[in-house]
C-alpha cells in the first residue's frame, strides 16, 4: 500500500457556521494524517529491519567465504615426549605476545623488560608466573595482539627449547602439561620437511617430501584426541620452521597445495628413512590396511647401499620382537626409545644373557624411501618421477578446501 506524502483533498464546508465546520474538518484531517504518519513509521521500521537482516546475512556469507578461503590450520601437540610439568614461553626480539589466562592478559615483550612466563601445573589448572604477575587459570593461550599467529619460543626447562610460529594453548591433562601449537598448513609442512631431511638433500627430493608430508596432514587426522597430530615420528617429526630462502622453504613454496591422491582422494602418504632395497605393504609388516594399498617397489639405492645396524637388548624385551612385525617393534621403541630397534628387518641371535639384533634399513619401510628419493634426485629425477616410483597408480592434485577444515 502506498502512502502519498502530498495531495490530500480537503472537503468543502457546507454548514452555515463555516468556522465550526472548518474546525471539524481539520480535526478529521489530523486523525487521517496521524494514521498515515504511523503507517509510514511502521513501513520505515520494516524496511530498516529488512535491510539490516540482508546486511547481516551478507556479512555471514562473507565470513563463511573468508573462512573457506583462509589458509587451513593444523593443531599439533608439541614436546609431549617430555611429559612436562613446567614450560616456559619467551617472546623473541621485536615480537609482542599476549598471554591470556581467563580474564587476565599479560603482555610479553622484550623491549618492556617482561619477555618470559613460567607455566606449571597447579591442582586441576595452571599457574603462570611472569615478573610480578601471578595468575591461575584452567588453561592459557598465546597469540598476537589481534589473536594472530606469532613467533615464540617454548621450552621444557633444562631439556629443550624450540621456536614456533602460530598460536599456543597450554592446559593440564593426566598430570602433565599439554602444549598445542596451531599453525597454518604450509608452515607445518615446511617445519616437517626441514626436520626430516639432511641439509644436502636435493631440491627435487625435498619437493617430493613436501607433497608426501602435506598429504599426510590433509588426510591423516584422527590419531590423537586433544589435537590433530604430534611432533614425533608417531605422526611426523616436526621442529621449528625453516628460514625463508632455505631449500626446505623453497620446496614447500614450489609445491604449495599439492597432495597425493588415489582414486581421486588424498591419502595419508607414509615415508621411511631407508627401505632395505624394497618397500613393503602394511600387511607385510603386520599393520592394518590403508586407503592407499602401498604397492611394493624396488629401491635401487638401498639395494646397492644397504644401511646396516646392530643393537643389543635383554632377552625379555627381545622375546616379543619378530622380523617384519612393525606393531611389535613400535611397542618396544615407545618404551625403550625410537633408536632401540631401528627397523623391522632384522635377525636375532642370543649372546650370553642378551639378544643381538642385526638389521637393515631405518623405519617401517613403507611408502617414500627418503634415501632412495635423494639418490634419484641426484641422478636428475624430478619430484613427479620420484613420487610416481614410490607411489604407483597415484596422481598429484591440488588440495581442495574440503580436504582440510
Amino acid at each position: 500500500m502506498e502512502f502519498p506524502e502530498h495531495g490530500l483533498r480537503r472537503p468543502q464546508a457546507r454548514s452555515c457556521d463555516g468556522s465550526r465546520s472548518r474546525k471539524l474538518q481539520t480535526k478529521e484531517e489530523a486523525r487521517v494524517i496521524a494514521r498515515i504518519s504511523a503507517a509510514r513509521v511502521s513501513l520505515a521500521i520494516l524496511l530498516v529491519g529488512l535491510v539490516a537482516c540482508a546486511a547481516l546475512r551478507f556479512l555471514a556469507i562473507a565470513q563463511v567465504s573468508a573462512s573457506r578461503d583462509a589458509s587451513p590450520c593444523v593443531r599439533i601437540g608439541v614436546l609431549g615426549l617430555f611429559h612436562p610439568h613446567q614450560l616456559t614461553v619467551r617472546a623473541p626480539a621485536g615480537q609482542a605476545l599476549v598471554l591470556a589466562a581467563g580474564e587476565d592478559k599479560i603482555i610479553l615483550e622484550k623491549s618492556s623488560g617482561l619477555e618470559l612466563a613460567n607455566v606449571r601445573i597447579s591442582g586441576s589448572g595452571v599457574l603462570v608466573v611472569a615478573g610480578k604477575h601471578i595468575v591461575r587459570a584452567c588453561r592459557i593461550t598465546i597469540s598476537g595482539r589481534q589473536k594472530e599467529p606469532v613467533d615464540f619460543n617454548l621450552a621444557v626447562p633444562g631439556k629443550i627449547d624450540r621456536h614456533y610460529y602460530g598460536t599456543l594453548e597450554i592446559e593440564p591433562s593426566a598430570g602433565n602439561l599439554v602444549a598445542i601449537v596451531s599453525m597454518d598448513l604450509e608452515t607445518a609442512v615446511a617445519s616437517v620437511v626441514a626436520a626430516e631431511n639432511a641439509l644436502d638433500t636435493p631440491l627435487e627430493a625435498l619437493k617430493a617430501q613436501a607433497i608426501a608430508t602435506r598429504s599426510y596432514f590433509v588426510a591423516g587426522r584422527g590419531r590423537h584426541h586433544d589435537f590433530d597430530f604430534c611432533d614425533t615420528t608417531h605422526c611426523q617429526f616436526l621442529r621449528e620452521p625453516p628460514a625463508p630462502g632455505s631449500a626446505a622453504a623453497k620446496a614447500v613454496a614450489a609445491t604449495s597445495g599439492l597432495v597425493l591422491a588415489y582414486d581421486a582422494e588424498p591419502f595419508a602418504a607414509m615415508y621411511t628413512r631407508s627401505c632395505s632395497g624394497r618397500t613393503r605393504t602394511p600387511a607385510e609388516v603386520h599393520l592394518p590396511s590403508a586407503a592407499y594399498p602401498y604397492f611394493p617397489v624396488e629401491c635401487k639405492y638401498c639395494r646397492e647401499h644397504p644401511a646396516h645396524w646392530v643393537m643389543r637388548m635383554s632377552a625379555e624385551d627381545a622375546a616379543t620382537l619378530h622380523n617384519f612385525d612393525e606393531a611389535a617393534r613400535l611397542k618396544i621403541v615407545r618404551r625403550l626409545g625410537w633408536s632401540a630397534v631401528p627397523s623391522n628387518d632384522f635377525e636375532k641371535r642370543k649372546e650370553r644373557d642378551q639378544v643381538v639384533l642385526q638389521g637393515t634399513g631405518y623405519g617401517h619401510g613403507i611408502g617414500l624411501c627418503q634415501a632412495g628419493a635423494k639418490a634419484m634426485a641426484e641422478e636428475g629425477a624430478d619430484f613427479e618421477k620420484i613420487l610416481g616410483h614410490y607411489f604407483p597408480n597415484t596422481t598429484i592434485v591440488h588440495r581442495l578446501p574440503r580436504d582440510l577444515p
